[in-house]
């Protein structure tokens, strides 16, 4: 059922990721195609915001923190493994794998190659103090419009 602090995990989850993926576009090699990959991220941070954060908007401030945390992570996890089978399967198109399991092994190459890319201090500081922030926008809506 669609809620206020659905729809502003929602929210403030999907400004989480849009942000942070701005931050990570400069960590890709020069002239690399990233297509989508804000508005993808985006989707995600919205997605993770609704089903995680918002349906446990106003069980209070200590738990605030831990469904900011629990909702970062599943989106980081969600975006990273989706563009890294995105980058696979265009891989795959041009005939780089030999059979089906190098690429899917490739995938979680690609996860753990893209979530090196991520770990600056920048970028890592945006999303814990981001999901932090957050989670407590998530909780004062779940608290004042229920």
């Amino acid at each position: 059922m669609p809620t206020m602090g659905r729809l502003i995990g929602a929210v403030s989850f999907a400004i989480l990721a849009w942000y942070t993926s701005m931050l990570i576009v400069p960590q890709f090699p020069e002239g690399t195609d990233l297509g989508l990959f804000q508005e993808i991220n985006t989707v995600f941070g919205l997605f993770a915001g609704w089903r995680i954060a918002g349906p446990q908007a106003g069980l209070g401030w200590s738990a605030c923190i831990s469904y900011g945390i629990t909702t970062m992570v599943a989106m980081v996890v969600m975006a990273l493994f989706f563009n890294s089978s995105i980058v696979m399967v265009r891989r795959s198109l041009r005939k780089r794998y030999d059979n089906a399991g190098e690429a899917i092994i490739d995938v979680f190459a690609l996860f753990a190659e893209h979530g090196a890319m991520m770990m600056t201090a920048s970028i890592a500081g945006t999303l814990l103090c981001g999901c932090i922030i957050a989670g407590f926008i998530t909780e004062i809506a779940g608290r004042r419009f229920t």
